[in-house]
């Protein structure tokens, strides 16, 4: 048997590719699906069939692309009007070689969530390993709010039904392969490690050890954010997105053709650590650090308008494209050649972002300053602990609360380490804020300063 596990930076994402004898199938593949081809290519065998656990919230997946390249057979779960692919039914078996995969509906994250058991036959009978989705993940489960609050406890019940009466019964020594590790947006609590088994996770998984009440009163009680970008997501996944066929390579642009993009309405986004933008960076830019590009471009950016890069150092172009493509942003128009000092080297104009240290933020505290704290982070962040006094905001959620951030005096931004910080700063300076601040370090600095910390 093949086992290869493919980790998605970012998204946080796992897809897998099995095989055996001269077969493969792929498990919820990435759509620059170019990866499981080349493994194909070096074990000498052909991809015969794509499975998906269920209609990806949080990246576009690959299935279309694959059967593209290789006519690989798509099946998803049912109760969706998939507008490709084939529809399983529960308990439809495959063989891959000595390998027998056998579908099982498993709703809960969402309805059509199907999770797939592996026995080897060339061994025994016995499952091997399950594929799980976001039902069952290493170190907690999947969330349950995607249909919104009046359909969280419906959805609750069945992803406990689905875990204890479906996955757990499968054995402890099963494998266990979710669709996200450590960071994901689809739960809340994920482990950082990707191995696991059934049995560890009924040992020590948190939300194995609660009752079927507790279980649902916990996930309907659950505070997660909803990155705006899941609805692209969930049409394209449901419909097939748009073919790429081969990776996009942006070009480089000199300042004057970047210049031009910006006037016809490009967007730009500057990959620069937060420091780095401080210093200088194109008036309107997005502040998103590489590897928050993922997650955080689907909170800001359009998918009707051309996307310009400015990179810290040109070796992370592809690493951005990528990480673009996979949230469904397919007009990267170029990158700044030469980067923002290219830019300013021709004597371009720069926008500055004041940054402040933790401890001249308490000095200002402790002044008695006119001063806006905002605090960018999720609500469970916020929960665990703040500086008193700060306005809370999601960061995603600014453009929309804007009316909610005084204009008459300046602004800092604070998040966990100063990334999100520096995004919400970006957004303020774009809405036409003056005096605004990123606190680098931001909480995981006030906290090692030992300044003070609310709960209330």
């Amino acid at each position: 048997m093949i086992f290869e596990r493919v980790k998605s930076e970012g998204i946080a994402h796992n897809s897998y590719f099995i095989g055996s004898e001269n077969d493969a199938a792929v498990i919820d593949p990435r759509r620059d699906c170019h990866i499981y081809v080349d493994l194909a290519q070096q074990k000498g065998l052909k991809i015969r069939y794509t499975f998906e656990t269920h209609r990806n919230e949080d990246y576009v997946i690959g299935s279309g692309e694959l059967n593209h390249i290789t006519a690989a057979e798509i099946y998803h779960g049912p109760g969706l009007d998939w507008k490709y692919g084939n529809t399983l039914r529960d308990g439809q078996e495959f063989r891959i070689g000595d390998l027998r995969l056998t579908a099982i509906h498993t709703p809960g994250h969402t309805d059509e969530s199907t999770s797939y058991t592996v026995a080897d036959l060339s061994s025994g009978k016995a499952t091997v390993m399950v594929f799980t989705g976001d039902a069952l993940l290493v170190g907690d489960v999947g969330r349950t709010d995607l249909y919104g609050p009046e359909e969280t406890p419906r959805l609750a019940s069945n992803l406990y039904d689905s875990i204890f009466d479906r996955i757990l019964p499968l054995g402890d020594g099963v494998l266990l392969c979710p669709a996200h590790g450590a960071g994901s947006v689809c739960a809340a609590s994920i482990a950082d490690r990707d191995e696991s088994t059934i049995g560890i996770e009924r040992a020590q998984n948190p939300m194995l050890q609660k009752n079927r009440d507790d279980f649902i009163k916990y996930k309907v009680t659950e505070k997660l954010e909803r990155p705006r970008y899941f609805r692209q997501m969930e049409k394209y996944n449901l419909e097939g997105p748009p073919l790429l066929r081969c990776l996009p390579l942006p070009a480089p642009l000199t300042p004057a053709e970047f210049r031009d993009e910006i006037e016809r309405g490009a967007v730009v986004v500057d990959t620069s650590l937060p420091a780095a933008f401080g210093g200088a960076h194109i008036k309107r830019a997005y502040s998103i650090w590489l590897q928050g590009l993922p997650v955080f471009a689907g909170w800001v950016l359009p998918y009707d308008k051309a996307i310009l890069l400015v990179l810290e150092d040109q070796s992370n172009l592809e690493r951005a494209v990528s990480y673009l493509i996979r949230a469904g942003y397919d007009q990267i128009s170029g990158y700044l050649k030469g980067g923002i000092e290219g830019w300013y080297n021709v004597g371009f104009p720069t926008q500055h972002l004041g940054v402040l240290t933790v401890h001249e933020l308490k000095a200002k505290i402790d002044h008695g300053e006119r001063l806006t704290i905002l605090d960018d982070r999720g609500e469970q962040e916020w929960d665990k602990g703040h500086i008193e006094g700060a306005k809370h905001i999601y960061v995603g959620h600014i453009p929309e609360r804007m009316a909610d951030i005084p204009r008459d005096k300046p602004t800092a931004l604070i998040c966990n380490v100063g990334h999100r910080a520096g995004l919400g700063a970006s957004i303020l300076l774009r809405e036409g804020c003056c005096e605004v601040y990123n606190i680098l370090g931001s909480m995981t600095a006030w906290r090692a300063a030992g300044y003070p910390i609310s709960t209330e």
